[in-house]
């Protein structure tokens, strides 16, 4: 996780307790026995606006990058 936020520049943040047991990430770990992770990115509500995209892109392309070779 601590990677992830370097090239990110995202801040990890706790998950509450009353998220943590449903959603993607929690299939994924259950499926796959391997880490998942929830990215949170872009300001607002979904769906976000087309605007954010090349900001939210730059701002992810590294823990992509990253997430393909661990």
């Amino acid at each position: 996780m601590r990677t992830f936020s370097e090239v990110s520049g995202y801040l990890p943040e706790n998950t509450p307790y009353n998220s943590s047991f449903a959603g993607y990430k929690d299939w994924f770990i259950q499926n796959y026995t391997k880490p998942g992770f929830t990215i949170e990115s872009g300001l607002g509500e979904n769906p976000l606006p087309i605007s954010q995209f090349d900001e939210i892109y730059r701002d992810n392309i590294g823990i992509l990058v990253l997430g393909m070779v661990l």
